[in-house]
């Protein structure tokens, strides 16, 4: 059993270093919709929340808002988000998405939908012990990347 778990934990923490160092930055939906991760997904805060300030996306990916502002500055310089100010607050500044940025949010579902679906489908098969034990054990492996970065 002791040579099991060894394997499991292995696994895992490959897949950590893999996720950690991977090589893909650099998501290419065609023509100009070429972004890194954290672009995409910063479309992807704003297309699910249209309206959200910087000061909220700084805090839901746990970043300074210089770097929020900074990566919403590029992404408005594609075409793909476009800032208004905010009635309530003249200070603060919503982001809503463009066209073109809102093509980019349903390009980078439709990516997860055709990688990530096996994933999905396996787990739907599980029954709710065996769904219990996966995600006891997310639980866990999160807390072990949380010791080691």
């Amino acid at each position: 059993m002791k040579n099991e778990v060894n394997k499991v934990i292995g696994d895992y923490i490959k897949m950590v270093e893999k996720i950690a160092n991977g090589r893909v930055n650099v998501l290419d939906f065609g023509g100009d919709m070429v972004f890194y991760r954290g672009e995409i997904h910063m479309i992807k805060m704003i297309g699910d929340n249209p309206g959200i300030h910087l000061s909220e996306m700084a805090r839901n990916f746990k970043i300074t808002r210089a770097v929020v502002s900074k990566t919403v500055m590029k992404l408005e310089q594609k075409g793909c988000v476009r800032k208004e100010k905010d009635s309530a607050d003249l200070k603060r500044i919503r982001l809503f998405l463009t066209d073109k940025g809102e093509e980019a949010y349903l390009a980078h579902q439709h990516y997860h939908n055709l990688y990530d679906s096996p994933l999905f489908t396996y787990l739907d098969g599980l029954s709710s012990d065996q769904l219990a034990v996966v995600a006891e054990f997310m639980k866990r492996a999160n807390l072990l990347v949380d010791n080691h970065f």
